[in-house]
């Protein structure tokens, strides 16, 4: 009787033991998270959350983990809505280069160099825009063309220079308006958003009409913006695309001379012939004061002799 009494007190201790240690886990879990939270620490989100489920086991409730959530298997946090959460760090300006560019040949004519310079722009794709020739009487005789070249060709165009003459100076210029360019296509998506909010305010408006006039006011705005913004990438597009290239070409200057194109030999005759005349007229000129002064001094000397003749 007293083994009997004695295994049945051992039962129930058992029993007791087993009921109680579940509630224990789950008590000792939901201090340990409370902490955690509480210090500021990471909360370990491989593990299952504790939540107040319950589930009747004999009579017992007992606390059920429930299945971790798809953010809590990830380990990555939520999304904050960054703007700049898209945007690929690795992204660079695109390539923009403006490139312009003179040169200065002398060649024996101009004409034949205008025609050379005509042939060179036809060559590697590209056409004239703006041309001037001056020349003249005791003038040097030169002529500025300036062409638009393929940006790939600008190169192979500055090499073929030398076919039309002597090439005295040749400068090129390069501007880079890359970062122009990404900063004026990033305005122009930005209004182009702006626009399409307020395109649909006005479809869904149910404000009063100072308020709708005054939203038609701002799109109206951003449609300014965005077409002075697409105006300004094709400006840039054609600059990038066409090089510019001016050529001056002239005659050679004269060995002898001031003034290029005239002959030096006649030019010292007729400075002779000019000082000649103006010889002559001197000369004549002056008789205005040397014929009264022979008169005043022939009078003088008859009145000596008449004087000399009268006191021997």
């Amino acid at each position: 009787m007293k083994a009997f009494s004695l295994s049945f007190l051992i039962a129930l201790g058992v029993a007791g033991c087993e009921t109680k240690a579940p509630s224990a886990t789950a008590s000792d879990a939901g201090s340990a998270l409370s902490a955690q939270t509480a210090m500021g620490g990471p909360v370990a989100t491989g593990a299952p959350s504790m939540r107040a489920v319950s589930r009747t086991n004999g009579g017992f409730s007992q606390p059920v983990a429930e299945a971790p959530e798809a953010n809590d298997v990830s380990g990555e946090p939520p999304s904050t809505g960054d703007p700049l959460q898209g945007v690929n760090a690795g992204a660079t300006a695109p390539t923009m280069v403006i490139r312009t560019g003179q040169a200065f040949i002398e060649v024996e004519k101009v004409d034949p160099a205008i025609l050379k310079i005509r042939q060179l722009a036809a060559q590697v794709g590209g056409y004239i825009t703006n041309s001037s020739v001056s020349g003249g009487k005791d003038q040097m005789r030169q002529a500025t063309i300036e062409i638009k070249i393929p940006s790939p060709k600008y190169d192979d165009a500055v090499g073929s220079l030398s076919s039309i003459g002597k090439v005295e100076t040749v400068n090129s210029q390069a501007q880079d308006v890359g970062e122009e360019f990404v900063d004026v296509t990033a305005r122009v998506t930005n209004a182009r958003r702006l626009e399409e909010r307020l395109i649909n305010l006005l479809a869904n408006r149910t404000g009063k009409l100072d308020e709708v006039l005054r939203v038609e006011r701002e799109l109206a705005r951003v449609r300014e913006e965005i077409e002075r913004y697409e105006g300004r990438l094709r400006y840039l597009g054609a600059r990038v695309a066409m090089s510019t290239l001016t050529i001056t070409v002239h005659e050679p200057a004269p060995i002898i001379g001031n003034n290029p194109g005239e002959n030096p030999i006649t030019t010292a005759l007729r400075r002779a012939w000019r000082n000649f005349v103006a010889l002559i007229a001197g000369f004549i000129a002056s008789l205005g004061v040397l014929i009264p002064l022979g008169l005043l001094t022939f009078v003088g000397w008859l009145a000596y002799r008449r004087w000399k003749r009268s006191n021997p």
